[in-house]
């Protein structure tokens, strides 16, 4: 089986490519968009900002999975560059998923808790109405849309408030300015599932287990779109809270800054944001086998790899 990983300098692609596992289950190739990686190593060059340009890199790879783990993620300047967005998260979406159907391969795409508004109270079934309140939202949802009308086999995982030991997030931004500041102002009235981008590899090689021992009707069963989020929640500011005691207690952080909460009317942004972000992940364990752990474990888990690089 030939994967291709593309993204490869994204939070999560390298997460896959440290992870290790992917390339565990086939012939590995990643790409970036320049063609470089990370560690330094010349991939695949492929840019989804030029979507015509695709189907000549599949028809060379010729991959029987395709994880595109690729996106426009800048939710603030997507409201400017709302045909950038669309053109990376939607339009692209759609050429990979209509090459792999015309060549019998599976796309896995990620997509996000921004395709619903966030008035609900209750966590989001997988099947809710959508209703982006944004650009980077409605591009992330054509993306979902190109995919499935595309015929081809796939996944679709919505996760949220994703996060890693490496790349730009919350996490590493409160680390930074907490040991530069004793007290700081986090948003407390949006709600949702921080995630970890190990959560996310480790459920989507799950699902792709599942998907690869069944079937043909098992499979058709399978695919579709899923919530890979962890389970529980809380607001940024109580994320920031449990990030700065867990910082601490590792000595990666010589004292907790103060974080006072505020609403979202007092912190503007150009993109408005939901602000009920929770997916219920419920039917993820019954689909692939794989519970979903609480949002509190994979924090651990990403301050535990930060601390070992400190040590």
């Amino acid at each position: 089986m030939k994967i291709l990983l593309l993204g490869a300098n994204g939070q999560l692609g390298r997460g896959f490519i440290e992870d290790g596992g992917i390339a565990a289950r086939g012939a590995l190739v990643t790409a970036s968009r320049d063609g470089q990686r990370f560690d330094g190593a010349t991939i695949e060059a492929a840019d989804l900002a030029a979507p015509e340009s695709l189907p000549i890199l599949l028809d060379h790879l010729r991959p029987d999975v395709i994880v595109n783990a690729a996106a426009y993620t800048a939710v603030d300047r997507a409201e400017q560059e709302e045909v950038l967005a669309t053109r990376v998260n939607g339009e692209a979406v759609g050429v990979l998923g209509r090459w792999a159907a015309s060549n019998g391969a599976l796309v896995i795409h990620y997509s996000t808790d921004y395709v619903f508004d966030g008035a609900a109270r209750t966590p989001y079934a997988v099947d809710a109405a959508t209703a982006p309140l944004g650009a980077y939202g409605r591009s992330k949802l054509a993306g979902e849309q190109a995919l499935r009308d595309s015929g081809a086999a796939h996944f679709i995982f919505r996760t949220a408030w994703v996060y890693a030991p490496h790349g730009q997030n919350f996490l590493r931004t409160m680390l930074r300015v907490g040991a530069e500041r004793d007290g700081l102002r986090v948003v407390a009235d949006q709600i949702g599932a921080p995630t970890s981008t190990a959560l996310i590899v480790a459920g989507t090689l799950a699902a792709l287990d599942a998907w690869q021992v069944a079937d043909a009707a098992h499979r058709r069963a399978l695919e579709g779109t899923h919530h890979l989020v962890a389970s529980g929640h809380t607001s940024w500011h109580g994320f920031a809270a449990a990030i700065f005691a867990g910082a601490v207690e590792r000595g990666l952080l010589a004292r907790a800054p103060h974080v006072a909460a505020i609403t979202t009317a007092d912190y503007p942004t150009p993109a408005k944001r939901p602000a009920w972000s929770v997916l219920d992940n419920s039917g993820f364990a019954q689909c692939f086998g794989y519970a979903l752990p609480d949002w509190q474990t994979g924090l651990h888990g990403v301050l535990d790899a930060l601390a070992h690089q400190h040590a």
